[in-house]
């Protein structure tokens, strides 16, 4: 009978099996012994990060804004109230209330750090840190861009107790000093107590007129009248609203004054001395 393999053949072969038989066993020991022994779960990923995201479709759910706080300024525009406002072509001024206490302000002057920087037939403007404001005249006050200087407090049933008194010694008349600052410091009052209306050529102011003098007042003690027109003080020719109110902030810086009026055709000069 003949052989299908020669029996060296055969043994070649079943040789080359066991030789892969013994690696494979190598290999699998190799693999036990290098695997942790805890297993490894495959679901969980190191450092990576969340397939998902949370989202919020409650309906109707507006985000809430942030509370801002904001500052309070200090020294406010609104501090300031403007009470009367003359506006000419070549002078602004105004008549202002600043924590109680009314001021009168030519352009360029400066209340609560406030700058005037001119002014409109209702309102005024001003400025501060390059900002620029406007104050609006009190509702039912009246711009006097012509006719006269008028009260224009909304105060005027309150007078203010009035210190100071004048006397007169014959050649001259004199005024007790606090007189003069109870005025400076309550303008309301002067406009209670006088009357001053323009005096105008061809649309030119040429000076101021006293149109009433209040009977008992210090006024009438100057010894001024209605009708008087107010000429110059100390040599200062008062024909401008600039003049007359750069002749009131000085008075309270001499120690003489020397009015000129107009009485009629008659021209006479008042003698006061400030003490």
């Amino acid at each position: 009978m003949k052989h299908l393999f020669k029996p060296q053949t055969l043994k070649w072969v079943l040789t080359l099996l066991i030789v892969v038989l013994f690696v494979k066993l190598i290999w699998l020991a190799v693999e036990m012994k290098l695997l942790p022994i805890a297993g490894v779960d495959q679901a969980e990923e190191v450092g990576g990060k969340s397939l998902y995201y949370r989202v919020d479709l409650s309906p109707n759910k507006v985000p809430m804004p942030k509370k801002v706080k904001k500052k309070v300024p200090v020294g406010s525009i609104k501090d300031i109230e403007l009470l009367a406002v003359y506006n000419a072509l070549d002078t602004t001024v105004v008549t202002v209330r600043y924590k109680r206490k009314t001021k009168v302000l030519a352009r360029g002057e400066m209340i609560n750090e406030f700058i005037l920087e001119g002014a409109g037939r209702t309102y005024a403007t001003f400025s501060k840190n390059g900002k620029i404001y406007r104050v609006d005249l009190i509702k039912g006050k009246k711009s006097s861009g012509s006719g006269s200087i008028k009260a224009v407090s909304r105060y005027q049933n309150n007078s203010h107790k009035i210190k100071g008194e004048i006397i007169d010694v014959g050649d001259h008349r004199i005024i007790d000093k606090s007189l003069l600052e109870h005025y400076a410091k309550n303008m309301d009052d002067i406009y209670k107590n006088i009357g001053i209306s323009e005096i105008k050529e061809n649309n030119t102011l040429k000076g101021f007129r006293i149109t009433f003098v209040k009977r008992g007042s210090p006024f009438a003690k100057l010894g001024i009248r209605r009708g008087d027109i107010i000429k110059s003080i100390n040599g200062q020719e008062i024909n401008s609203y600039n003049a007359a109110f750069n002749a009131y902030r000085d008075i309270g810086n001499v120690e003489n004054v020397t009015l000129v009026i107009q009485r009629g055709k008659e021209e006479m000069e008042l003698e006061y001395e400030i003490n």
